[in-house]
């Protein structure tokens, strides 16, 4: 039981998140900044002023090959 626990909430995504800004939590939207070999980048940016909010890190799960 615990295991599938811990696969339900491997992963999750902000919906809101405190901005500096405005001065209250907001809603925010989801950019991808680096694709890395570690995994993605993204950045949260606030949905009224753009100001950046936080930032995730998608790790892989299979390492990436990359061929020259």
């Amino acid at each position: 039981m615990k295991t599938n626990r811990t696969r339900m909430f491997k992963e999750f995504d902000a919906t809101e998140l405190y901005c500096p800004r405005c001065k209250r939590a907001v809603p925010v939207r989801k950019r991808l900044l680096l694709i890395l070999q570690e995994g993605d980048k993204y950045e949260y940016l606030c949905a009224f002023c753009s100001e950046s909010v936080g930032t995730k890190m998608d790790k892989n799960e299979k390492p990436s090959t990359i061929i020259i």
